[in-house]
């Protein structure tokens, strides 16, 4: 579905249904140079499960128009316009789990749960894929692709049939234009607000965190769980940072149960 946001085209996949006020809303929020299909089965079960689905690109993002937002804090408005209803479920992955924070921490009346997969707080980015990104060299694609999955990946096989998960994984991020990774990368190391925002948050929140993540550490998303009154923690033993691809049922079913 194309849509306007703030005068400029804005893109979200809505599992091929049209939205309906009776239904409740779910958006999903990607990470870091990449775009709504990295929520590929989760957002289509959605879909055909009674839910409205915005699977949202960011500005400058997949079929959205750029240029990329400079912080945490501007993504999460955005989103909050795109939102085609008055309240919404937040789903967010790695970056994106830093701008569900945010809009349930700046528009809690528009937020009804928010849950945060492969999440962190602070959620650095190291000096050498910082550098590598902003001189929109490949090598900042391979760090991306290495470090966002657990080392086992390469030696076993996909969950999901006929994918390569890390060359789907480069096949997106090689579509950005120059400096979005840059831009998006910037944002989340700058991000300064976490446990201030958290501490704000009313809505029931779920993190699903792996434990073989190298990007975001298992302690430093259940360090930021600690910071929200009403949330709950699954850990999946065998994924690393792309969960909705390296554990993709374990994933879905809880969101499922947290949804219900």
């Amino acid at each position: 579905m194309e849509f306007v946001v703030d005068g400029k085209k804005a893109f979200a996949y809505t599992a091929a249904h049209d939205l309906d006020p009776k239904k409740p809303t779910i958006a999903f929020v990607h990470g870091a140079g990449l775009d709504h299909s990295w929520f590929g089965l989760q957002s289509r079960y959605f879909g055909y499960h009674g839910w409205n689905v915005l699977a949202l690109d960011l500005p400058g993002h997949g079929r959205s128009a750029g240029p990329p937002l400079a912080t945490i804090q501007e993504m999460a408005d955005w989103v909050v316009k795109a939102l085609k209803s008055e309240k919404a479920c937040i789903v967010g992955h790695s970056t994106g789990t830093l701008v569900a924070l945010e809009c349930a921490a700046r528009h809690p009346d528009r937020v009804e749960r928010i849950a945060l997969i492969g999440t962190a707080y602070p959620m650095k980015v190291a000096d050498a894929f910082l550098d590598a990104a902003k001189r929109n060299e490949y090598a900042a694609f391979d760090m991306h692709t290495i470090w966002g999955h657990a080392a086992q990946v390469p030696l076993a096989a996909n969950p999901n049939p006929g994918m390569w998960m890390y060359g789907d994984t480069q096949a997106r991020l090689e579509r950005l234009a120059p400096g979005v990774l840059y831009n998006d990368l910037k944002a989340t190391n700058d991000y300064a607000a976490g446990l201030e925002s958290a501490a704000t948050v009313k809505c029931p929140a779920l993190f699903i965190l792996g434990r073989r993540d190298m990007m975001t550490p298992t302690r430093g998303g259940m360090k930021l769980a600690e910071a929200i009154k009403h949330s709950t923690t699954v850990v999946i033993d065998f994924s690393g940072h792309s969960l909705m691809a390296e554990a993709p049922d374990a994933t879905l079913d809880a969101l499922i149960e947290f949804l219900k």
